[in-house]
């Protein structure tokens, strides 16, 4: 306690009071990241073709001296004091001056600073804020003496809170949360003077760790996931120099795991047709290596295997006449050439690149030979193969048969290109050529609202359609189907479907097509159902756990007892697995499983029940767990976990007015819109005052006399009111989509993740403990069989003996 004694009067202060800077043993650290953080921590675009130049990094920013950390208070001698005094003690305005050249000026109380004051440190280090009982607290602001300043939440001296830091020698500010005198939660970063390069997102303990978004000085940009500083997890990265993006899975920095890379290639003049590379696969250490499908521009594709950058191993190349390629390929190149081609030219073709027909936009005629000699009206882009449908028909009508179901296609074109362009863009980001693909996932959605799984399940349609050489790729919902591939589809689709309930009608196929363009593709297509697609903003949010539940429904599949034998799931096995993870409960009952599956379609209700043994594709997993999220997590559920991320937040949260900096924080951490049963700030409420004053004066008479609001005022505020009510309404769809948003979070995060991973920890040591069953059996086994080996050479042993003791007595009796 610091008491009052006449000036220049030493006497040491039993409290921190201030200290000088050899004296100061930090307890914080400094922010090593912002020392040597470079503007360009860019993964190299990885290229085009084998022999092209990979990208360049940008050069990085020489390193940056350490960010001053924060002085603490120390045990000193006071020098003098001057100020108010009650009796012995400081209290009210006063200026305190220690030993070695510290001050303090501000308010004391009992003694000790308390309440607003400015304490100096001998070598210019300035804070200025809030005390409380000799202890840096709430709101304050530290200047150092090169330009350095910190303003916001203060906590035991440390920055703990919300604060917005900049340095005064180099051009980096940030605005967000810390920790400890850390950077730790949300925040926004600048690492230089024009704002180009920055990072927004989460940290861990001063490093980038958690979601966050990158820019880069180049233009270039990251989003997803951050660890220790580095791109790993799922991401997204833009490189805007090099026309490419890649969006999959990061491991150090690097491409790693299962992603997509595409190549945005220069639009032709005059040409109507975007151009796209585009490579779906594995990639190992930023190389295409594993198994993979690249798409070519001009339409062709290859899938198979890769190996650093080449196509090497089994793979099957498709022309863009439709014609396939089967062989394989030994560094890039093709074993065999294509049997009716001698040239060299088809070898140069699966290597080139031209355009690729836009998917959504209708493209012009062109005439081509078809597979029996005939000429085509139909477009290379939808040459379709029906050759194995035509051998189930009469050798007869085989050429008319094909001629009438290409007619037939061509009639409905429009529609056909207008459906796969709407289901191919579902859940997607604006494409930069306006160009999409249609992937299975987006598909069995497409056949769902169009009723085909009434007739047939999905998982049955995909082992009809699929004509796969990996059995785990048939119900893979990453496979992508160009718009050829559509079109075979729906035709095959059509013939197994109405091919009894048409069997006399010639020419067939035709019909068929016909029947179901009518019945299915017309009245329904483009009216999208179920839960996953029912909002942009939800898709976007849900497709980030498509990837842990994919691998989680690998992990519950069995092979299908009937040919292929490719492993799938059934309804018991979704029951199962919830009951296994403990997500039964009172809310989310059997019963009410059932009729989740009832309402996403997975199971069709009929007399005798739900049938438990109707496979699942992962489109209908994915929106049952949807469901199940929507109905296991209560409102309570919410609350209680909104009080727990609240305990983890600093609870010294300063609101105060911000610069540019801020502002472009705000910007991208957008407040989220009020849950249900959250407490938020009540509208202003205007008082009697405001609102007579808000009345206008009528001239001639009296101040005291308000005139009422004119009809046309009455008609205004009539207006203001229904748009606010309009308004509130518009409202209501994205409240209900926000709160499914926190639902989806908290059911996915903290109980089906975590059950999982439970799940497997108890299998691995099961299958530990069977090993050291197995191994003790066998053991005992070995012990057993020495045991009886042993028994039965004693056993020998004593009847030679016995053998011998009677030879004995016959010589001595002879």
């Amino acid at each position: 306690m610091v008491k009052g004694k006449k000036k220049d009067v030493k006497k040491k202060d039993g409290k921190k009071a201030a200290g000088e800077k050899s004296e100061i043993e930090s307890s914080l650290s400094t922010l090593p990241d912002l020392q040597n953080e470079s503007v360009s921590e860019e993964a190299q675009a990885i290229p085009e073709a084998p022999d092209k130049e990979p990208e360049k990094e940008e050069s990085p920013v020489q390193p940056l001296p350490s960010i001053h950390e924060e002085p603490l208070l120390a045990q000193v001698i006071i020098k003098s004091y001057e100020g108010e005094q009650v009796g012995d003690f400081y209290e009210g305005k006063g200026f305190l001056c220690f030993e070695g050249g510290n001050t303090y000026k501000g308010l004391f109380s009992e003694g000790r600073m308390n309440g607003e004051g400015t304490y100096t440190w001998a070598d210019g280090v300035k804070y200025e804020g809030t005390f409380t009982k000799n202890v840096l607290m709430h709101k304050g602001r530290y200047t150092w003496t090169d330009g350095s300043v910190y303003e916001g939440s203060i906590q035991n001296g440390l920055r703990h809170g919300y604060g917005v830091f900049r340095s005064g020698t180099h051009p980096i500010s940030y605005s967000g949360y810390w920790c400890n005198g850390k950077r730790h939660g949300k925040g926004l970063i600048f690492y230089d003077q024009g704002q180009t390069s920055w990072y927004s997102g989460d940290w861990v303990n001063n490093v980038r760790e958690g979601w966050g978004l990158r820019c880069y000085r180049s233009g270039n940009t990251y989003e997803g996931q951050w660890k220790k500083n580095l791109r790993h997890g799922y991401g997204k990265m833009k490189w805007l120099t090099d026309n490419q993006e890649y969006e999959g899975q990061w491991e150090c920095g690097i491409q790693h795991g299962f992603g997509t890379h595409r190549w945005l290639l220069k639009r032709m003049e005059r040409s109507q047709y975007s151009l796209c590379n585009e490579y779906m696969g594995d990639f190992v250490k930023g190389e295409r290596h594993g198994y993979g499908i690249f798409l070519y521009a001009d339409g062709s594709m290859y899938s198979g295997e890769w190996v650093h950058n080449k196509r090497h191993g089994e793979g099957t190349f498709v022309f863009k006449n439709g014609r396939i390629f089967e062989e394989a390929f030994v560094n890039d190149l093709p074993v065999k050439h294509p049997a009716d081609q001698g040239s060299s030219v088809e070898d140069k073709k699966l290597r080139a690149t031209s355009t690729r027909k836009h998917c959504g936009t209708k493209s012009k005629k062109n005439t081509t030979i078809n597979d029996l000699g005939g000429i085509s009206v139909v477009g290379s882009d939808i040459a379709f193969d029906v050759s194995v449908l035509l051998d189930l028909l009469p050798r007869e009508d085989t050429e008319e048969e094909l001629e009438q179901v290409k007619l037939a296609v061509l009639k409905h074109i429009s529609k056909l290109r207008e459906t796969y362009y709407f289901y191919s863009s579902l859940g997607c980001s604006p494409s930069p050529d306006g160009t999409f693909i249609l992937t299975k996932l987006q598909f069995w959605r497409f056949l769902k609202d169009c009723g085909f799984h009434v007739s047939k399940t999905l998982a049955a349609i995909d082992r009809l359609l699929g004509d796969h050489k990996r059995l785990k790729d048939i119900h893979s919902p990453e496979e992508i189907l160009l718009f050829r591939t559509f079109v075979s589809n729906l035709v095959h689709l059509a013939f197994h479907i109405y091919h009894e309930e048409l069997k006399d009608e010639v020419p067939h196929l035709e019909k068929c097509f016909l029947k179901m363009m009518y019945r299915n593709v017309l009245p329904s297509a483009c009216c999208v159902q179920g839960i996953l697609y029912s909002c942009e903003e939800f898709t976007c949010f849900a497709r980030s756990y498509i990837g842990k539940c994919w691998e989680i429904y690998g992990v519950f599949c069995t092979p299908c007892p009937t040919p292929p034998f490719e492993p799938t799931m059934k309804l018991r096995q979704f029951l199962w697995m919830l009951d296994d993870f403990k997500l039964l409960s009172e809310q989310l009952t059997v019963s009410r499983v059932l009729e989740i599956f009832v309402k996403i379609g997975a199971s069709l209700p009929n007399i005798c029940g739900v049938n438990l043994e109707l496979e699942m594709v992962f489109l209908e997993f994915f929106e049952a767990l949807l469901e199940c999220a929507l109905v296991y997590v209560t409102e309570d559920m919410i609350l209680k976990k909104e009080a727990q991320d609240n305990q983890k937040r600093s609870s010294f949260e300063i609101k105060f007015s911000e610069e540019t900096s801020a502002v472009f924080f705000t910007e991208h951490f957008p407040p989220q819109p009020p849950r249900p049963h959250e407490d938020t700030e009540p509208a202003h409420q205007p008082s009697l005052l405001e609102t007579l004053l808000s009345f206008s004066i009528t001239p001639g008479e009296s101040k005291d006399d308000v005139s009422l609001p004119s009809e046309g005022v009455k008609e205004e505020q009539e207006e203001q009111e229904k748009e606010l009510t309009d308004e509130a309404k518009e409202d209501e769809p994205k409240e209900l989509f926000s709160l499914w948003i926190r639902q989806v979070e908290i059911f996915f995060t903290t109980k089906f993740f975590p059950a999982f991973e439970h799940e497997i920890v108890l299998r691995d040591k099961r299958k530990e403990i069977t090993k050291q069953n197995a191994e003790l059996a066998e053991l005992k086994k070995i012990q057993a069989e020495e045991m009886k080996r042993l028994l039965a050479e004693k056993e020998v042993e004593e009847e030679a003996k016995k053998q011998e003791a009677a030879a004995a007595e016959e010589a001595l009796a002879s």
